[in-house]
């Protein structure tokens, strides 16, 4: 049985058609379906349903897939174990960045990196916390440094790096900033601009502002928290951003007693090993 046409089995799979996937694998999409009929003649099986130009697993494709997953991450494990053999920092790190980690956060963390480790590739993948967790937990990714979700995954496990405290703010010339005592629930009459709901930071700020009975008005979602601020600052609506992006565009609003904070930090697998390249960036973000 060829590793290759596991490789395409999976890719079909999680890209959902044979052309994405032979695009994910610089490949034909000839070369891709050649792979999976080898793999069904071998098995004695269909893995896919093929109706006009759709694809579907059938089920014993359904049935194969979390053995293919985990077979394809023991590889990986293997991989990295003999490349961790020498204490040579080196070979590819997949590594997954939540946009605002990897513009506010990591720039001066991975220069250091590169300088310090050149024969390092580095295999960037910029996801939204959710999917990159997702990632980590397939073994697309070995490592993740995200916005942390409150209830991590299972199996995964996570570390804190940095505590993110985030401010309710407005623009400058909005009617909130002009009150001398802005109330919190004046907040409800005024449109929310927050990441997507089902994000780990909408659910930490809905969550915080619910407990003191203020509503979330329709709202303007993005995850894209520089994008959220460019929409507080002319005006739209309020929005909670990290207090490390608030400037003079921008007016934080105090109430007593509300207090909302992330935590960014790293995600990986307990149950697969570490590269060196991982373990060098893991010492790195430990004393950042």
């Amino acid at each position: 049985m060829q590793l290759s046409a596991i490789e395409a089995f999976v890719a079909v799979c999680e890209h959902g058609s044979v052309r994405a996937a032979a695009a994910a694998m610089h490949l034909t999409q000839p070369a891709i379906s050649k792979r999976i009929a080898t793999l069904e003649a071998q098995f004695g099986h269909e893995l896919f349903d093929r109706v006009g130009r759709g694809i579907a697993p059938t089920e014993a494709g359904r049935a194969f897939l979390p053995h293919a997953r985990r077979l394809l991450a023991e590889i990986e494990d293997g991989r990295r174990a003999l490349d961790s053999l020498s204490a040579h920092v080196s070979g590819r790190l997949g590594l997954a960045l939540s946009h605002h980690v990897a513009l506010h956060r990591m720039p001066p963390m991975l220069r250091r990196f590169v300088n310090r480790y050149p024969d390092v590739a580095l295999d960037i993948a910029f996801l939204g916390s959710e999917a990159a967790c997702e990632s980590v937990a397939r073994g697309h990714i070995e490592l993740a440094v995200i916005t942390l979700p409150r209830m991590p995954p299972e199996p995964l496990v996570q570390r804190e790096i940095w505590p993110d405290p985030m401010r309710i703010c407005v623009a400058r010339d909005h009617p909130l900033a002009q009150a001398t005592q802005p109330s919190e629930a004046r907040l409800g009459d005024y449109p929310a601009l927050l990441p997507e709901a089902g994000t780990a930071t909408h659910a930490l700020v809905a969550e915080a502002l619910a407990a003191r009975g203020v509503p979330l008005q329709a709202q303007v979602a993005s995850n894209f928290l520089e994008t959220l601020k460019m929409l507080t600052a002319v005006g739209l609506g309020w929005s909670a951003l990290p207090a490390t992006m608030i400037d003079d565009e921008l007016i934080a609003l105090e109430f007593p007693g509300l207090r909302i904070q992330r935590s960014l930090g790293a995600v990986h697998h307990p149950g697969r090993r570490l590269s060196n390249a991982a373990r060098a960036l893991l010492h790195a973000l430990d004393g950042a």
